[in-house]
């Protein structure tokens, strides 16, 4: 029963993390022709209804109020960094590279773990860091190409995605997760909307809908990951997020004629052996008291693809 489980698990995950990469592909096809701040906005406008519905499961009483109004800011400024950089970044590079420079997240939730969560990392999981921050250089390969403002983008949605993971685990069940979670959205709706004024260009019917389409990806991958973690075990789970790199490969290579070049390649086998160790080492236990890696359901964070930890907790299981 328990293989079944697993495999259950790890099919729904492989499932949502399709329909993740689908929802990027989307953003990026809309980010050619429009600002990629106006695309999350929009998206994040059609978000609002479906998060609603969900909102309203919370069985939680409160308002709004943080409890831990430091922490929150910061879990808060972190959500519109991982939700804004990674929106542009699809705009700007091609998948596969933004993919790969994202799967440094586990990575940074390592180190930061440390002094926020006063996690123990041995010389094992500190040496799997040390090896995946050079596959994100090898990525970048600083020197050998132009570094862009999208490559920039993807490394700050990868420390905000981090950022937020840890944030959320450090304040565990002290805080409302409808306050995590509607704080980055409100903010990024209102940081989105001022951009604007700044740059706006009018949406064909067609693309305002695609916008809606990412909302609806977005949420419905989010609810298939909950469904996974239910089904499975975390430390099966989790290693399928690496799974996207393969669709935008293919979504880069059909639709935007993007090929996978040697360094990319490179880079991201070396990221995505360093996480899987690491998902390996703290599914094992010995000093990982916290096991934030397997415990963040790691994956870029928007207003379209909320924190699938914090749905969970408002979308409790049925007895």
């Amino acid at each position: 029963m328990e293989v079944a489980s697993n495999v259950r698990g790890a099919a729904l995950a492989l499932l949502a993390m399709g329909i993740y990469a689908t929802h990027d592909a989307v953003i990026k096809t809309l980010g050619a022709q429009y600002p990629a701040l106006q695309v999350l906005f929009f998206s994040s406008l059609l978000s609002f209804p479906l998060v609603t519905l969900v909102i309203m499961r919370d069985p939680k009483p409160g308002t709004l109020r943080p409890s831990n109004p430091g922490w929150v800011a910061l879990r808060t400024v972190a959500g519109l960094a991982s939700g804004m950089g990674s929106f542009f970044a699809f705009s700007q590079l091609p998948l596969a590279q933004v993919y790969a420079i994202l799967f440094a997240a586990p990575l940074l939730v390592t180190i930061l773990s440390i002094p926020i969560l006063g996690e123990r990392v041995g010389p094992h999981r500190l040496a799997a860091v040390v090896i995946g921050l050079a596959g994100v250089l090898i990525v970048l390969r600083p020197g050998g190409q132009a570094l862009e403002l999208g490559h920039l983008a993807a490394l700050l949605s990868a420390v905000g995605t981090a950022t937020s993971a840890v944030v959320i685990r450090k304040l565990g069940r002290v805080e409302r997760p409808l306050v995590l979670l509607m704080w980055p959205m409100l903010a990024s709706f209102v940081a989105t909307g001022a951009s604007l004024a700044l740059e706006y260009r009018p949406m064909d019917l067609p693309h305002f809908a695609m916008t809606g389409v990412i909302a609806c990806l977005g949420l419905t991958a989010g609810f298939l990951l909950i469904l996974a973690y239910r089904a499975g075990e975390a430390a099966i789970v989790a290693p399928m997020q690496y799974s996207q790199i393969l669709w935008a490969t293919a979504y880069g290579w059909i639709f935007f004629g993007e090929v996978l070049d040697l360094p990319t390649l490179v880079g991201a086998t070396v990221i995505i052996g360093s996480g899987i160790y690491i998902v390996w080492r703290e599914g094992r236990g010995g000093n990982s008291a916290n096991r934030p890696v397997i415990a963040s359901r790691i994956r870029a964070e928007t207003v379209t693809a909320p924190r699938t930890s914090l749905l969970q907790r408002i979308w409790p299981s049925r007895p």
